[in-house]
């Protein structure tokens, strides 16, 4: 029987980052470089005297939200068969930091973030939907610690579609009491330039997935903050590479919208 809470998996060294997606591509994940056609990271608030690390705003969980437990940086496997999803790989860095009193931005270590999204065919895993059925399965699900700068990485593909969404990623960060005196949950989605997924998806696996994809304009949710949580996807020798800085504060209702609500009330500042 397979032990979800063993780790499956870990942590990426930079030496391994170069050996798997090239240098241009870890040093787009540090200075968060823009690719051709992609949409620069929007984290800060322009004019609004707010640090550079922070993003907003929360966003809805959504139905396919699974806590698997799943401790690994590289979440592209189902880790019962080792199968490895389809698609073009994407390595993900995020620095989570916390707003001090003097409003500058302190690496946030020891938080959980957790990234699960669909497959290049727009199925989740571990869900039984009208569209699919994949449980038991745990692809495209996985969490990481965050170390003492507030950073982690994750190796996934680059998204799909299924009716209705626009391409996206979600993410939660939970904190424990230890680190910021009181548990708190942050859940949010990162989306795509489109212009940028036209060209991904015009290639396999992407071009097998017919009909038609809802654009981040035709999205409800996208419009609820979208060009703010919009990933700077820079090409790299072997996929593809991005980078997100973000900081919240306690205190603000989770959102409004479709399937599960996000967290107890951590928003960004």
């Amino acid at each position: 029987m397979h032990n979800d809470d063993s780790m499956i998996g870990r942590l990426l060294t930079r030496r391994e980052l170069v050996a798997l997606f090239g240098s241009s591509a870890v040093a787009a994940m540090a200075h968060r470089v823009s690719g051709q056609g992609a949409a620069p990271q929007s984290g800060a608030i322009p004019g609004a005297g707010v640090p550079a690390c922070v993003v907003q705003p929360q966003q809805t969980e959504g139905p396919y939200f699974v806590d698997e437990k799943l401790l690994r940086s590289d979440i592209r496997t189902d880790p019962s068969t080792g199968a490895v999803k389809a698609g073009a790989p994407l390595a993900l860095t995020l620095k989570v930091s916390q707003v001090t009193s003097d409003g500058k931005c302190a690496p946030l270590a020891r938080a959980q973030v957790d990234l699960w999204q669909c497959d290049a065919m727009g199925a989740y895993s571990d869900v039984k939907d009208k569209l699919f059925d994949t449980s038991g399965q745990k692809f495209l699900r996985g969490h990481q610690i965050t170390n003492a700068a507030g950073a982690v990485q994750f190796v996934t593909i680059y998204p799909g579609w299924y009716p209705g969404r626009a391409v996206h990623v979600h993410f939660k960060v939970r904190t424990s009491p230890a680190e910021t005196q009181a548990a708190y949950e942050f859940t949010s989605q990162f989306y795509f330039d489109e212009q940028f997924t036209d060209r991904v998806h015009a290639r396999e696996p992407y071009a097998a997935h017919t009909g038609q994809r809802t654009r981040n304009e035709k999205d409800g949710i996208f419009r609820d903050g979208g060009p703010q949580l919009t990933l700077a996807v820079a090409e790299a020798a072997k996929g593809y590479a991005a980078a997100f800085d973000l900081a919240m504060r306690p205190g603000d209702p989770p959102p409004a919208g479709r399937g599960r609500r996000g967290g107890r009330g951590l928003t960004p500042v």
